[in-house]
């Protein structure tokens, strides 16, 4: 059963703030993984890596690239799913 936008977001948003200790009320479909949240390649990958188990879903390396905001990766797992 494929989860909600919202259940995407707040399973995400527990992702991120386990990886890099930000705030969890910082952690919103609009801000930048980069620019708004401070997340380097490093943590990025290992997020992705962590988002695909969580949801059971593959993100290939040349569409990471693409998600600039928690909420395209939001919508891009809700895509993804079966």
């Amino acid at each position: 059963m494929a989860l909600s936008e919202n259940e995407v977001l707040e399973g995400l948003a527990e992702i991120v703030v386990d990886e890099t200790g930000i705030d969890a009320a910082e952690v919103t479909a609009e801000k930048s993984f980069t620019d708004d949240l401070d997340i380097d390649s490093l943590s990025m990958m290992t997020i992705v890596t962590l988002a695909e188990e969580k949801f059971d879903v593959r993100i290939p390396d040349e569409d990471v690239k693409n998600l600039i905001t928690v909420g395209d990766a939001v919508t891009y797992i809700t895509g993804a799913q079966d």
